[in-house]
């Protein structure tokens, strides 16, 4: 399954403020800089690597750009400077508390669980906002084997992050269903190493998606309902 769009809904949340703090949080670590001059250092780094990200498919974490920013402006910093961390952690936590599960998530996975393995696969370049967010919202202990880009080195829609998957899960790509609500990322990306798949409608991505894509997974579902009711279905096929 992916996860955010598809489990989960950010509510109300601001990347601005995120910034901002992301911002403060430097500065309170002796960063001595300027808001206007780091925001844009830190923009410039960002489409640097967003380019890296969406076309090569190939995850570079948050702290790459901020401490290429930092370095554009003078500082001698590294990714593995401790206060780059622990300002992530200041620009992430409004996100991290920005997610809930969507509706009837629970027993989906409270059900499926019990009769087949459950893997996560999410794109994110901050693997811990993954980890924490799934303790906080209690469904962390649902899964048997967890994968995030930022963790892997690829991002969906590369076959390796999926292959890696079903590796860990020890299941052939013909036994595995792949539920996810990005046409690209998840569905075309699970197709790409023969998964069976189910497109879920989000916040993020709906029906018209799929049709500007021309991507026609094996079912579509309007709602995590619908999702539950196939596998069921699916499940008592198979015996």
């Amino acid at each position: 399954m992916d996860y955010i769009g598809t489990l989960t809904n950010a509510k109300a949340y601001s990347l601005d403020i995120s910034r901002a703090k992301l911002y403060e949080a430097l500065v309170a670590t002796d960063f001595d800089i300027e808001e206007k001059s780091f925001h844009e250092a830190y923009m410039k780094a960002h489409e640097k690597y967003r380019v890296i990200r969406y076309e090569k498919h190939i995850e570079v974490t948050n702290a790459v750009w901020v401490s290429e920013a930092l370095n554009s402006l003078g500082f001698r910093t590294k990714v593995e400077d401790p206060r780059l961390k622990a300002a992530l952690n200041v620009f992430f936590q409004d996100y991290v508390d920005s997610l809930e599960l969507r509706s009837h998530v629970l027993e989906l996975l409270k059900d499926v669980s019990c009769h087949c393995k459950l893997g996560l696969v999410s794109n994110f370049t901050y693997a811990p906002v993954v980890h924490s967010s799934l303790r906080k919202l209690g469904i962390n202990q649902f899964f048997n084997a967890i994968l995030v880009s930022d963790e892997v080195g690829w991002r969906k829609p590369h076959k390796l992050i999926f292959e890696d998957m079903l590796t860990k899960l020890h299941v052939a790509s013909s036994e595995a269903i792949f539920v996810g609500d990005s046409p690209l990322e998840d569905i075309k990306g699970a197709q790409s190493v023969g998964m069976k798949t189910i497109f879920v409608c989000s916040q993020f991505n709906k029906v018209e998606d799929l049709t500007a894509n021309s991507i026609k997974p094996d079912l579509t579902a309007q709602d995590i309902t619908d999702v539950h009711n196939y596998l069921k279905e699916t499940l008592i096929r198979a015996g």
